[in-house]
């Protein structure tokens, strides 16, 4: 008998219905847009970029960005382990900012705990410092809530939330919303660190309950258990993007690969298709995930990031400089696609069969 698919709506995580919830959230929050009639606190970039731009001054911009760490941490709370989450909630927020060209200055945390017991506080934050010291930012404060009531659940571990917003400067001629991709210029993929913070849902009931995995289940094909594999944290881009912006190569558009996989590239504003051609195979994370559930080649790029972490868009002519630059870094860089002209701004993945359709992936037909 043939095993079931598995599927992320299946498991509580819903794209399409999250999509129509941003409409009616968008309504609202655009009503707020006039409300200073000096300008100041107008987006200079649309909403639902990686992160928002506000004008400071004549030649200052202001990018804002804020995230989770979403259900990772119910693998943090699984082992036990709390020290290196807070490296996520700094990357993923830090990620976004560095996608409109600016230069992450500063980060503060939103904590909210069961109970404030001071041995998980300084775990969390000596993964916040060490986050902050990758991205070179500082955190200058932030809030720890104690909301027992809200935090009430029958999950092993410290119950707790951790979310952050990061705060970035872009001189006003320097930002970067991929306006000006064109037919022909090359996508180079940095590689990502694992499963980084998105699909955790889907991957902790595909290993833990259809799988019958453990935590702390040693798998060879991993090198380690697959609670230390889970747990990996985030990427952090900053130190290599940031020598790339001041290096004077001409980016075109950046990408962070989070939720919604290779599907994030469609944000940039002109109107381009992505054929990407070229993947690395990823890591064997991935592979044993869509082995235990079962899981179609389109919903697995959908959700995950399939070993590309970040996205840079640039000139042919520059992938070498990139990639050697990358390899300073330590960051596996490869050329993985092409840009071609596409009113419809599909991606194309002509090796897996699979081409967007809205904000899906489906299988091509031939």
């Amino acid at each position: 008998m043939e095993q079931e698919s598995m599927k992320y709506s299946e498991v509580g995580v819903d794209t399409t219905k999250a999509e129509s919830a941003l409409t009616g959230l968008r309504h609202w929050l655009d009503k707020t847009l006039p409300l200073r009639n000096d300008r100041v606190g107008i987006p200079l970039i649309g909403i639902g970029y990686f992160a928002s731009i506000v004008q400071l001054n004549s030649s200052q911009g202001l990018a804002i960005s804020t995230d989770g760490v979403g259900t990772k941490i119910i693998v943090a709370r699984m082992m036990d382990k709390y020290d290196t989450v807070g490296i996520d909630c700094i990357a993923m927020n830090v990620n976004d900012v560095l996608c409109v060209g600016a230069e992450p200055i500063t980060v503060v945390d939103y904590l909210a705990v069961k109970d404030s017991d001071p041995t998980f506080v300084t775990q969390i934050a000596k993964g916040l410092h060490d986050g902050a010291q990758i991205a070179q930012v500082s955190i200058p404060g932030g809030e720890l809530a104690q909301l027992p009531e809200l935090l009430d659940d029958d999950l092993p571990g410290i119950a707790f939330d951790l979310a952050g917003t990061a705060i970035g400067t872009v001189p006003l001629d320097r930002i970067i919303s991929g306006d000006n991709i064109t037919d022909g210029n090359v996508i180079v993929g940095f590689q990502s660190s694992g499963i980084h913070s998105n699909g955790l849902t889907l991957a902790r009931k595909v290993l833990f309950d259809k799988g019958k995995l453990n935590i702390d289940t040693f798998s060879t094909e991993l090198g380690r258990t697959v609670g230390e594999e889970l747990l990996e944290p985030t990427t952090i881009y900053v130190p290599l993007v940031m020598a790339i912006l001041d290096s004077g190569i001409q980016v075109k558009g950046m990408a962070h690969i989070t939720g919604d996989g290779l599907l994030n590239l469609t944000r940039v504003e002109s109107k381009v298709g992505f054929i990407i051609d070229d993947l690395p195979e990823p890591q064997s994370i991935f592979s044993m995930i869509q082995h235990y559930g079962n899981i179609d080649d389109a919903e697995m790029f959908q959700v995950f990031n399939m070993g590309i972490g970040f996205c840079i868009i640039i000139n042919e002519y520059d992938a070498g400089t990139v990639i050697r630059m990358a390899d300073k870094y330590d960051i596996t860089a490869n050329v993985i696609g092409h840009v071609v002209a596409d009113e419809e701004k599909r991606i194309q993945l002509p090796t897996k069969g699979l081409t967007s359709k809205g904000n899906k992936f489906v299988q091509t037909i031939t």
